[in-house]
């Protein structure tokens, strides 16, 4: 206590201690953040302007930004291989191509990222696969063999083998997990192979090659979109999860952000999302019309009967669909219909919903 205004002394070592303390912590943050500033701008700049010798760049197929940054590194291209990775990412960086390049100590980061993604190298390649969107596993399987050689059953034998899923998941921690090893889930790798145009330098390459090259494609979109995901709460499997339900039921004239909003505003009320789509994954096969009967089928992926997403994606999703799916828009519908003619109405009630249904959609 304080008497006759005096304060005790060991009052005031403690009041000195503090104010010393907190100087500290101030002179320490302050030198954090000077000491990160100077890094990094360092880091932009090139290696060492006046060495222009070549230095030769050997980017495998299927490397992701992570791969590829850790090699420039090691080869003494870029000072810092974090700081390429977060500049790709801010500047929107994306379509690095594979093969072998000669860069330079004197480039700058966009002279290498604008070398990774103009080389010649394309022009070499031997075998082009190209994934359309909305694709499910087994359909893609059949590509492969298509392109490659290379029997349907030993695409898909590949691409089920768990060990070899496992080495998967330790090699692209960023997109995969242990969740696609869930006792539900009917493929693992199911929405994980990224629809695009794949080139390879070989007439039939290995299988592990092919399979790497898509997921690769996968962790480099969904890096794009961290920020985003965690704000929603998302992993990669549930984020690729909604965006295949929306790749489903999306036509060309589909406003993908409006059927995202029909997702969420269901999940909202807790109302089963019921989607065709994921009956008719759940029966293993296409059908023009889904019936009353068809919507009993007993399956954890039957979105009729199971409230909720199902246990994971039922095709691979492209990147309009996974914004969709970070990006609903703000409405208030529950229900949607897609027209003969590929328009889709959207409804707020049942009764709404039937009375358009009743239009466009012949009785049978």
């Amino acid at each position: 206590m304080e008497q006759n205004g005096l304060v005790p002394k060991d009052m005031q070592i403690v009041r000195k201690a503090v104010l010393i303390i907190s100087a500290a912590i101030v002179l320490i943050v302050a030198a954090i953040v000077v000491g990160s500033y100077i890094y990094i701008k360092s880091a932009l700049q090139p290696v060492n302007p006046n060495d222009k010798s070549v230095v030769h760049i050997s980017i495998p197929i299927g490397s992701s930004v992570s791969d590829i940054a850790a090699k420039l590194e090691k080869n003494g291209v870029i000072k810092s291989a974090a700081v390429f990775r977060y500049y790709v990412k801010f500047k929107n960086h994306a379509d690095f191509q594979a093969g072998d390049y000669k860069l330079t100590r004197a480039m700058t980061l966009e002279e290498i990222i604008a070398a990774l993604k103009t080389g010649k190298v394309v022009e070499e390649m031997k075998l082009k696969i190209t994934i359309p969107e909305g694709k499910q596993l087994t359909q893609i399987a059949t590509i492969i063999a298509q392109k490659t050689g290379y029997k349907q059953e030993d695409v898909m034998k590949k691409l089920n083998d768990r060990s070899y899923i496992q080495e998967l998941i330790q090699k692209y921690p960023m997109v995969l997990s242990t969740e696609v090893l869930n006792k539900n889930i009917r493929y693992p790798l199911e929405g994980y192979l990224f629809p695009a145009t794949y080139s390879f330098p070989e007439e039939k390459p290995p299988l592990p090659t092919i399979i790497e090259a898509m997921i690769a494609k996968t962790a480099d979109v969904l890096a794009k979109y961290e920020v985003e995901m965690g704000d929603m709460d998302f992993t990669p499997h549930r984020l690729l999860t909604m965006a295949s339900l929306i790749e489903a039921e999306a036509t060309e004239k589909a406003d993908r952000q409006k059927i995202a909003s029909v997702f969420y505003n269901r999940l909202r009320i807790g109302m089963p999302l019921q989607t065709d789509p994921t009956v008719l994954y759940a029966l293993g096969k296409h059908k023009e019309r889904v019936y009353y009967e068809d919507l009993k089928v007993n399956s954890p992926y039957n979105t009729y009967i199971h409230q909720g997403l199902p246990p994971g994606p039922i095709a691979s999703p492209g990147e309009m669909s996974i914004q969709a799916a970070l990006e609903p828009a703000e409405t208030t519908y529950l229900y949607f219909l897609a027209t003969p003619a590929g328009d889709v109405i959207f409804t707020n009630t049942l009764a709404e919903h039937n009375r358009e249904k009743a239009k466009y959609i012949r009785k049978e």
